[in-house]
């Protein structure tokens, strides 16, 4: 059975000292938002989307393939920091993404979608899209605690790109990403596993 995170250790098992990654053009399952994760329903909504629609076409398809279905991810983008110095997150935007095998077409995707809506017809089906992402080089760590202390993680991916040659690049469609080892309903804070993941560039001397 087809493992990603066994098949590419560079990609789903770095450690807690940062590395330097180049990450391939990639097919997922996406839906766009804004919100506060852990308040907002449309984020709860795009995450059993996506999990229905994942695991729907992996059943489907069991003939063509078997394989674990992915983690969860999520690209990330923020307007800023409240007053007190603390990221607002009822104004993040993110995009939900859970990974799918090359096999999985616009067609794959409507037939899962049909399936779903039957099943759930108060999901919001239409929202999710195919999309391949190619992130390239980035440098990423193993972030092991509460995703509010993410970043103390992330200053020290930020240090070891300066001290490599490298800058940190989040312009464009360059976003801050999170890979979700662990679930936050079955998993104390403290011990949460979570990949964060930023792209970058050969700094200009």
């Amino acid at each position: 059975m087809m493992d990603f995170k066994k098949d590419r250790k560079d990609l789903y098992q770095p450690t807690t000292a940062p590395s330097v990654v180049d990450v391939p053009a990639m097919v997922f399952l996406a839906v766009d938002g804004a919100g506060d994760p852990n308040t907002s329903p449309a984020y709860a909504a795009a995450i059993e989307t996506l999990y229905g629609l994942s695991y729907g076409i992996k059943m489907a398809h069991k003939h063509v393939l078997e394989y674990v279905v992915p983690p969860l991810e999520g690209f990330w983008t923020g307007e800023g920091a409240s007053q007190s110095g603390v990221l607002d997150k009822d104004k993040l935007r993110w995009t939900a993404v859970i990974r799918q095998p090359d096999f999985v077409t616009a067609e794959v995707l409507d037939d899962a979608k049909a399936t779903l809506a039957k099943r759930k017809p108060a999901l919001d089906v239409a929202s999710a899209r195919l999309e391949t992402l190619a992130e390239g080089l980035c440098v990423q760590i193993l972030h092991v605690g509460s995703y509010d202390l993410e970043p103390a993680s992330v200053a020290a991916m930020e240090r070891f790109a300066t001290a490599q040659g490298y800058a940190i690049d989040l312009a464009g469609q360059r976003r801050h990403h999170e890979l979700y080892l662990s679930d936050p309903r079955k998993t104390a804070p403290e011990k949460l596993k979570t990949i964060l993941r930023h792209p970058v560039t050969l700094a200009v001397i």
